[in-house]
């Protein structure tokens, strides 16, 4: 992707990142079950669950019910500073579906868009699978593959569910910093590529020195410190176009960042950090099949029905300790396998994410070049070989309506222009003012997660 935005909070009364734990509401993580797989039909259950972002949550003051965030503001009592603030304000429980919207049954998560509850509305989620009730499960995807069922059909333009993993640690922090109370049980410590500055709390301290209030969204800002990590999108997409990405960063592991120093959407500098905020994106309509993916049967892959998503991350020796050489796609679709579309754009071959790809895509699009300066594939390779987490996702843009993913973009430039056209939605739409009105009930579901050996966790019937 080329730009990924602020994600939309709910609209609560303090929604915000804390380190301390409240004592209001139980958390309870919603189950979701998923498979590992050593060959075709041998695949074993593993009985997981999700929990949602801190980002969302309810923050207050330890001692009271008081908010520590109201709308896109600090108390500046309770958050003087950015360590007061941590020891100040308490994370609280959540109410996962009659708050959030989000539901789960077996190997299903379904995320709403905007859910109507007796604070206001919430709009989307951000969500991760845990291992346990404090740890994130953390995938080696080298030499491996990972699939799931998806269903888009409800997600129109400007919608963006995705599923993907970004190098967090997998406790959230809770061992490595004193006022950090909350860790991966309350979905603390996110961090990706466009190393976000919209985040309340980082590495055991608040974001609230330096807190700008977003001039267009009532709910977020900006603080003076971001959250970078590599990024590995797997699918970014609504039923218009998706985007498999790639996004290295020069450091490994989470870094923390400041200002406009951190780069990214977030900063005035999009260039400026460790990591690669564009990345290497593969987008059929983008490379020119505009008729491979969307609803309708004469679409090759028709989101009006349930898709399956197989990414495989392939290495130069074919084990799990080689490096890795490609990232490659298949779909699954009323019983038929269905290779990636391959790139209709001259000058770009092949239907795989390599390093040659890498290459001439920035070179015919005329990309910043950061890709190859972050380290390119090989350096996203490292990442995956420490190990990443998975995030599952239901967000709209307040930043480009998500034109990056399904419209022209940039909008100064003409659709003719190699790299502008990435789907066939407007200009004009994906305004999250105007689709929470028109498009409150969408929603997205992920289901029947499978990781395993190549070619394990598939089959054509």
């Amino acid at each position: 992707m080329l730009q990924k935005a602020v994600l939309i909070t709910s609209t609560l009364l303090a929604t915000a990142r804390a380190q301390q734990v409240g004592t209001y509401t139980a958390e309870t993580h919603p189950s979701l079950t998923w498979q590992t797989c050593t060959s075709a039909n041998e695949c074993t259950t593993v009985d997981g669950s999700v929990v949602i972002d801190a980002n969302w949550r309810w923050i207050h003051s330890v001692n009271s019910s008081t908010n520590c965030y109201t709308g896109n503001t600090w108390d500046a009592t309770l958050c003087p500073d950015d360590e007061s603030c941590a020891v100040n304000c308490a994370v609280e429980g959540a109410a996962y579906s009659s708050t959030y919207g989000v539901t789960t049954s077996g190997s299903e998560l379904r995320i709403n868009y905007v859910t109507q509850n007796s604070n206001g509305a919430n709009v989307g989620a951000r969500l991760y699978l845990l291992k346990d009730e404090s740890t994130y499960e953390t995938f080696s995807l080298l030499g491996n593959e990972f699939t799931f069922d998806v269903d888009v059909a409800n997600l129109p333009c400007g919608l963006n569910g995705a599923l993907y993993f970004t190098q967090m640690q997998a406790d959230g922090g809770l061992s490595e910093y004193t006022n950090n109370k909350a860790g991966a049980k309350y979905g603390v410590g996110y961090c990706d590529s466009q190393c976000p500055r919209d985040l309340k709390f980082i590495d055991g301290e608040g974001n609230a020195e330096d807190w700008e209030p977003s001039s267009t969204d009532s709910n977020t800002g900006v603080g003076g410190h971001g959250n970078c990590c590599a990024e590995m999108d797997i699918w970014e997409a609504n039923s218009i176009s998706y985007a498999t990405t790639a996004h290295p960063c020069s450091s490994l592991g989470q870094t923390e960042c400041d200002g406009d120093d951190c780069g990214g959407t977030y900063s005035a500098e999009r260039y400026a950090g460790v990591c690669d905020p564009d990345g290497c994106d593969f987008n059929p309509y983008r490379l020119g099949n505009t008729s491979f993916y969307g609803p309708g049967s004469d679409f090759t892959v028709n989101t009006d029905d349930t898709i399956t998503v197989v990414t495989q991350f392939i290495t130069d020796t074919g084990s799990t300790s080689g490096t890795l050489s490609a990232i490659k796609r298949f779909f699954v679709q009323n019983g038929k396998v269905i290779a990636q579309a391959n790139s209709e754009t001259t000058g770009i071959s092949g239907n795989e994410i390599t390093a040659a790809y890498c290459e001439a895509e920035n070179s015919v699009f005329d990309g910043a070049g950061e890709f190859s300066a972050k380290g390119g594939l090989s350096q996203m390779s490292a990442a995956l070989a420490e190990g990443m987490v998975l995030v599952l996702s239901l967000w709209d843009d307040d930043y480009a309506s998500m034109l990056w993913l399904d419209s022209d973009y940039p909008t100064n430039e003409t659709a003719s222009t190699p790299g502008v056209a990435r789907g066939s939605c407007s200009t004009s739409s994906g305004v999250p003012a105007t689709i929470r009105q028109q498009d409150a009930s969408s929603y997205v579901t992920f289901s029947n997660i499978k990781f395993g050996a190549i070619n394990s966790t598939f089959t054509a019937s």
